[in-house]
């Protein structure tokens, strides 16, 4: 991954995490100062997030946040819940063990980043994790599309989680997860998948 790829992670999980809000206007030197890197990536990195449909170039101006309405977050996380849910409950059976314990540093890195109040790096851990995972299923074209609904998610409820120190729990969702896994519990799994998806659209939006 490139400089400006680095970027736009970052500056997706910022948007994704809500410190960047609908409607707002952003200078790319603005940006960058605001994340200590220099100009010219940031803006390279937000024109790519206006191919992505995430954000609006504005001539002469700088670049406005997106407005995503509360029947688009809820029809992303039906799509997502349609794909995700049986995906990673099949990989009980199918994943090799090996593959799965390889998350574990991941895991680790969002209870961490979870712990610090570092959304940024919570979102962006979170966003390899589950990627990767869906991954181990074979399935280049589904990783991508659920890659792309991420994308388009809003979690501006992370902020209240880290003030009132609950962020952590949904964050060890993530082990809990990859134990159900590596222990062949199938309908563990999915109760785990099912609640951890569900905190997309109550306790992670609001």
């Amino acid at each position: 991954m490139n400089y400006r790829e680095r970027v736009a992670d970052a500056l997706r999980a910022a948007l994704i995490a809500g410190q960047l809000l609908p409607g707002e206007v952003h200078s790319a030197p603005a940006l960058a100062a605001r994340f200590g890197v220099s100009a010219t990536p940031v803006r390279e990195a937000m024109l790519d997030l206006v191919r992505e449909g995430l954000v609006t170039a504005l001539p002469n101006k700088g670049f406005r946040i997106t407005e995503v309405t509360e029947r688009q977050l809820d029809e992303y996380l039906h799509i997502r819940a349609l794909i995700e849910i049986p995906t990673v409950t099949a990989l009980t059976s199918a994943a090799d063990p090996s593959a799965l314990e390889a998350l574990r540093p991941v895991a680790d890195e969002i209870v961490t980043t979870a712990a610090s109040g570092d959304l940024i790096g919570y979102v962006e851990a979170d966003r390899r994790f589950h990627l990767a995972l869906l991954a181990l299923a074979g399935n280049g074209h589904l990783v991508e599309v659920v890659g792309d609904l991420r994308k388009r998610s809003r979690l501006y409820g992370l902020t209240a989680l880290v003030e009132r120190g609950l962020l952590e729990d949904s964050a060890e969702e993530h082990h809990e997860l990859l134990d159900a896994l590596l222990a062949g519990d199938e309908e563990a799994v999915r109760e785990v998948m099912t609640r951890h998806l569900g905190h997309v659209r109550d306790l992670w939006a609001k």
